[in-house]
């Protein structure tokens, strides 16, 4: 039987995971309890969640690695899973204490890589929940439509009964280390294919070559140092901040830009004003920003279908316009060469290379010297969800950190609302909240100068 098997991109993820660097994705959200009737409780939530798992089989799988390192480590079912090792309950504490303490602990790689904290008895009588899910299983689309496993699109949620999932036998090693090498024959029989390729479609493939030199040239060029590039502890805070989409939509139209261009300028603002804050002086930070390749209606799909880009923030400039001016001509730009796609491509390419070579460029890829830091729209659900008739109000997304980077950026929208994570190594960026908020704040000026200019 044949294995689903981690790409040379989700594998980086583990790859650059250290103990203080832990690569889960999450969030943390919070619900309203149900207009009619009792809210439910921990166990009916648990339940809740266990009834669906037939919906991601890739929950009730862990990962198992090839000997001798042979290949990537593939996917496989769990036969010892239980439920209670995933969903586990939270009480007696502050919900921004819970969001730090499960962040900061990593996911145990014995298990399905993804836990859900739920806290049913919040003082504001609303519902807190904090899920994480490993890098190397999803990307930040990925993890957004996966909440199926516990949303829904109405109150009333639909009755499912047990699938009876029963798992398929662990594999022996050696069933492993054959079908690593099988694999790997597959690959290099593929590349030796690629100059008949090149030979039958000269233009397309000078094209990609091209997008493929702008993206290596882009994530080549230096960081500025940074105090935000120290060694990192293994402890995390999230900052969380909001404002109304509908402020992000105005500025976007007045500009004829994207709503990735003025979250990348609030985030250029936030941070120049919380540097100053500091007595820092601000300096251009380097951004690697996500972007989503998934083909339409893939967006279920597990493992990572990204890309990067790599954008300056011009956190020296004082003017409010040139700030979004200057991040929209450079994401113009990155577009316009095809970089997104080149870089898909770039990374797709490590697949074929000796696996030495791939952690040497996972590692290099990570280091503060490529980027200072991750700024990534998520785009939320464009409809009010539900989980067991609680209504969904507040989802702040989580962005992991590589070691020696001390902040990264994330925003997804919920019910109307955009909700920025500033996920921070508190010994590094003491006052996560602050910068959250010096980020909605950057977000007010843009929305101020946009009002003024319609």
């Amino acid at each position: 039987m044949s294995h689903t098997r981690l790409t040379a991109l989700d594998a980086s993820f583990l790859e650059v995971e250290s103990a203080t660097a832990h690569m889960h994705v999450g969030w943390a959200s919070l619900f309203a309890p149900p207009k009619t009737g009792p809210a439910p409780s921990f166990e009916q939530l648990r339940d809740h969640v266990a009834a669906r798992l037939a919906r991601a089989p890739r929950y009730r799988q862990k990962l198992a690695k090839v000997p001798l390192g042979l290949n990537d480590p593939v996917w496989i079912d769990d036969p010892d899973f239980e439920i209670e090792h995933h969903v586990r309950p939270v009480r007696e504490r502050g919900f921004p204490e819970i969001i730090d303490e499960v962040l900061s602990a990593p996911l145990d790689h014995e298990r399905p890589l993804w836990e859900l904290w739920i806290a049913d008895d919040l003082d504001d009588g609303r519902i807190g929940v904090i899920g994480k899910a490993h890098h190397c299983m999803v990307d930040g689309v990925a993890a957004v439509e996966l909440s199926t496993l516990i949303l829904d699109e109405t109150p009333e949620a639909p009755n499912e009964a047990s699938d009876g999932w029963r798992p398929v036998h662990e594999p022996a090693p050696l069933e492993l280390a054959i079908e690593g090498l099988a694999a790997r024959a597959r690959q290099l029989a593929a590349l030796a294919r690629l100059p008949f390729h090149i030979v039958r479609e000269p233009a397309a493939s000078i094209a990609t070559a091209t997008r493929v030199v702008r993206a290596a040239r882009s994530s080549v060029i230096p960081a500025h140092p940074s105090a935000l590039n120290a060694p990192i502890s293994s402890s995390r805070r999230l900052g969380r901040a909001n404002r109304a989409l509908d402020e992000l939509r105005a500025v976007k139209s007045a500009y004829s830009g994207t709503i990735n261009d003025v979250l990348l300028a609030a985030a250029a603002g936030g941070l120049r004003r919380f540097l100053m804050g500091r007595g820092e002086e601000p300096v251009p930070l380097k951004a690697m920003v996500p972007v989503s390749v998934r083909d339409d209606g893939a967006a279920g799909e597990l493992g990572n279908r990204i890309s990067f880009v790599f954008v300056e923030l011009p956190c020296d400039e004082p003017d409010t316009e040139r700030r979004l001016a200057l991040v929209q001509a450079a994401m113009s730009d990155r577009k316009a060469g095809g970089e997104p796609r080149g870089g898909d491509v770039l990374l797709g390419a490590l697949g074929y290379a000796p696996r030495t070579l791939q952690h040497r460029a996972a590692h290099l890829v990570a280091s503060p010297r490529t980027f200072n830091l991750v700024v990534s729209n998520i785009p939320g659900p464009p409809i009010p969800l539900y989980m067991a008739g609680c209504r969904l109000e507040e989802a702040y997304p989580v962005v992991p950190l590589a070691d020696q980077h001390g902040v990264s950026i994330g925003m997804t929208s919920v019910a109307g609302e955009a909700c920025f994570g500033v996920y921070a190594d508190p010994e590094s960026v003491p006052d996560a909240d602050a910068l959250a908020a010096a980020i909605a704040a950057s977000l007010d000026d843009l929305a101020d100068v946009a009002a003024a200019r319609t």
